[in-house]
């Protein structure tokens, strides 16, 4: 019997898909990034998804997050992203959390009920925090290393964030980490060198010190690429 998810499990199969509809997968972050692997989660069959992000959506953010049109300027984007993937799975279970991961709300969020963690935020300390706790619960993650100023989609690769290169977010992490005790995680980043933008008289969002260039398509693909890493790996498929 054909089903919205049938040309999915003609590769992954009945058994894949069954493990991704009892799948509970949390998503942190839902910008350029972030909001494309959630909705590709969702259109692959993922059965539950926890989406935490305190922003709203902008102008600027119309030219490249899938949640975000002219009908959602200044909604928040856990409710823009809600109503969008309902009208694609309206059996999807979401549980939405508009607010920044930081040591000081980490505490509300227990990693021991989620399968996969996407890490799609921007700021070091939050990232480190993430990690850290989903290391500590023995939760999977995969981290987003940096997008911004960048114009090559096919640059991003998947690796352990010990074989990283030409990525200046993936060594401050991997320091950090290491500080931490943490040796290992699994990450999708970018070798292209990245750009130096123009100025922008646009105010920089917490955690940030400068507006970094973006696009539609740098941005969408690590996004896809996560949400692919994620699928196949709670499926069973990935090598």
């Amino acid at each position: 019997m054909q089903h919205p998810f049938s040309r999915t499990e003609l590769l992954l199969g009945a058994d894949g898909m069954e493990r991704l509809y009892r799948a509970r997968v949390a998503v942190f972050g839902l910008g350029g990034v972030g909001g494309m692997a959630a909705e590709a989660l969702c259109r692959s069959g993922v059965g539950a998804l926890d989406l935490i992000d305190k922003d709203t959506v902008s102008l600027t953010n119309i030219n490249r997050q899938i949640f975000a049109t002219r009908d959602t300027v200044g909604r928040p984007k856990v409710e823009a992203a809600r109503d969008r993937l309902l009208s694609i799975n309206p059996d999807l279970k979401l549980t939405l959390w508009q607010c920044f991961y930081l040591p000081e709300t980490a505490a509300q969020f227990d990693f021991t009920q989620y399968d996969y963690i996407i890490d799609a935020i921007d700021t070091v300390t939050g990232k480190l925090q993430l990690v850290q706790e989903a290391h500590r619960c023995g939760t999977n993650i995969i981290s987003s290393m940096g997008t911004g100023n960048k114009l090559d989609p096919a640059a991003f690769r998947v690796a352990d964030i010990t074989e990283t290169r030409y990525c200046p977010l993936s060594r401050v992490m991997r320091k950090e980490l290491r500080k931490r005790g943490i040796e290992h995680l699994k990450v999708v980043y970018s070798e292209e060198i990245a750009m130096t933008p123009s100025e922008s008289d646009e105010q920089p969002e917490q955690g940030r010190r400068s507006i970094p260039g973006s696009t539609a398509f740098v941005p969408t693909a690590a996004g896809l690429i996560l949400a692919g890493e994620v699928v196949k790996d709670i499926a069973g498929v990935n090598p």
